[in-house]
């Protein structure tokens, strides 16, 4: 046991402490409010200028690649803001800043304007840059000697992950495309002001932890941990130097150079070599340099740390195919959503579905609320003001999910909102998440490999339910009413392939990757996730392209098919990872 943190767990809430819960909410409303935007940005951005909520009318590759830099960003600038908390400001201090940045984001958006817009996206990746990180770091220095309870804390907390996702998506995206778009967007801002607050005045309970770091101590710690290992330091040489340099030269030009050629039609060097445009040659150039410095700086490490950074590196990889397939999500099915689908119920179909919507809405609404009375009674005493700022915030949601059920109750004639399907990938994980826990840690528990070809063939057969569903829809067609239930089928398959594969890169980190190495090496995976996601709304941007060109089913057989393949390249290499793995499970 740590004496430090016993104290943590004298107030426990479900048998850990309050601590935990007040995180679990802080970051609840941060993903309510990451969630909630990215639902309706690519639906409004797209939308038609004329109508009672009309949209902006951009292009789709516009939009979409305003979406890829905002998202691949939103994965690299943690980095630099857990390097700021862990040496200069602290973790409770960078959760505030981060949540203050996130809250101007969204009210900046709300405004609808392309100045404040633009504006509202810095806010919101510098403010997830400074709030992503230090979350988890502040449950990790809480469990310090309580490993045996750190599991089940961090499925408490990807629940609260999950619930501010489901609750985001539902009630920012009905009341942008019911309402108003500013009224999403400032909603998304309202809970992100209310989650900063709560956790602002419940900073009591975590007394010194997450506290301005102390030079002087880190320093002894770090003298203390070199003198400890006898293994000679992989020192950066002058090559890795450069390397590292042109890599991020070369990147930072193409995630800048993107978004300006299709929003502004702004070239900035304005040259083709080999059929390239200048943003895809620097995004090679990026991608060769920086699989050069793996090259050449991997080999340098001794024998079973080289075989296993390798394949860590290999991983990765596959890491990135998925998030370019998964991240569809947010790109193009909102599109396919909103162009290609019959959401108009009547009858008795309407009416079974406004019944799924209430159960599927009130259920995981009234749970959380029992986790939020139950905190009230552990901590009433000591953080009254945060409480009641979390209960009023609380109000204001029930107040809406109410408000929701009456007027969907009240109309003939249901329209499914675009947004609503995007609540399926939270719902499913929240179901199926348990069942995957227990095949994990039972005996039949799969290697590596096998998980990851299970991930991409997963999602590779959700992407299949669309090209099937589309197969009839006709080269060039920009409308169609095909059935919802190919989506739901989709976002299963999708989900069953997240638990299969997400939680596997940081998994294998801890367990690969020597402690010393552990900050490049999840330098190398965030990169990984962030060229996945920009990955994923390039290609999804020339939906509409492909879709005239050839079919829409064309557009969703490629993330069949890729997927799959990969997958099977990852059992294929299964004696390969498992002999570089030198047993490590």
């Amino acid at each position: 046991m740590n004496t430090t943190t016993d104290n943590f767990f004298e107030n426990k809430v479900m048998g850990h402490p309050a601590g935990l819960f007040v995180l679990f909410f802080t970051e609840m409303w941060e993903r309510f409010s990451y969630y909630g935007m990215r639902a309706i940005l690519v639906i409004f951005l797209t939308g038609a200028i004329l109508g009672d909520n009309p949209g902006w009318a951009w292009e789709t590759p516009a939009a979409l690649s305003l979406l890829g830099t905002y998202a691949m960003l939103v994965y690299l600038t943690p980095l630099m803001g857990g390097w700021l908390a862990d040496n200069k400001i602290g973790y409770r201090n960078a959760v505030v800043i981060g949540a203050l940045l996130m809250t101007l984001g969204h009210a900046s958006m709300a405004i609808e304007t392309p100045t404040a817009l633009y504006i509202g996206i810095a806010f919101l990746i510098l403010g997830n840059g400074f709030f992503k990180p230090n979350m988890t770091s502040i449950i990790s220095k809480m469990y310090e000697g309580h490993n045996d309870k750190k599991d089940g804390a961090y499925n408490i907390f990807y629940m609260g992950v999950n619930a501010g996702a489901f609750l985001g998506i539902l009630l920012c995206g009905w009341v942008g495309e019911k309402i108003g778009w500013s009224f999403g967007f400032g909603l998304a801002g309202i809970f992100m002001f209310f989650g900063m607050l709560q956790f602002y005045f419940a900073q009591s309970l975590f007394g010194k932890l997450g506290d301005k770091p102390n030079k002087i101590k880190n320093k002894e710690e770090a003298l203390k941990a070199a003198e400890k290992t006898e293994v000679k330091l992989n020192k950066f040489l002058t090559i890795d130097y450069l390397l590292i340099g042109v890599f991020a030269v070369s990147a930072l030009i193409f995630i800048i150079n993107d978004p300006l050629s299709k929003i502004g039609n702004i070239q900035t060097f304005n040259f083709t070599i080999a059929g390239m445009t200048d943003s895809l040659f620097f995004a090679l150039l990026a991608a060769i340099t920086f699989i050069v410095l793996l090259v050449i700086r991997i080999p340098r490490y001794t024998k079973i740390e080289r075989d296993r950074m390798i394949a860590f590196t290999i991983f990765c990889l596959f890491t990135i195919f998925f998030w370019a397939a998964f991240e569809q999500a947010a790109g193009s099915l909102p599109l396919y959503t909103r162009d290609f689908t019959n959401r108009i119920l009547e009858g008795n179909s309407a009416l079974v579905f406004k019944i799924i919507d209430l159960i599927v809405t009130i259920v995981p609404l009234g749970i959380i609320t029992y986790v939020l009375l139950s905190l009230f009674k552990q901590t009433f005493k000591k953080i009254g003001l945060s409480n009641i700022i979390l209960g009023f915030s609380f109000l204001i949601v029930w107040a809406i999910v109410l408000y929701k059920i009456y007027i969907e109750f009240q109309a003939h004639e249901t329209e499914v909102p675009v947004t609503w399907f995007a609540i399926l990938n939270s719902l499913f994980i929240i179901i199926f998440a348990p069942l995957f826990t227990k095949w994990w840690d039972s005996k039949f528990n799969p290697p590596a490999s096998v998980k990851y070809f299970l991930g991409l063939a997963l999602l590779g057969i959700g992407f299949a339910f669309l090209a099937f569903g589309a197969r009839n829809v006709p080269a060039g067609a920009q409308t169609a009413s095909l059935s919802m239930a190919w989506l739901v089928f989709a976002y299963l398959f999708h989900t069953l392939g997240e638990l299969c594969l997400s939680p596997m890169g940081l998994s294998y980190l801890s367990k690969l990757i020597p402690a010393r190495m552990i900050a490049f090496m999840f330098g190398v995976y965030y990169l990984a996730i962030a060229i996945g996601n920009k990955l994923a709304h390039y290609v999804g941007g020339d939906i509409e392209k492909i879709t005239q060109e050839y079919s829409l089913s064309t557009f969703f057989l490629i993330f069949t098919i890729i997927p799959i393949a990969i997958g099977f390249i990852s059992l294929v290499l299964h004696p390969l990872l498992k002999k570089l793995m030198h047993g490590v499970k």
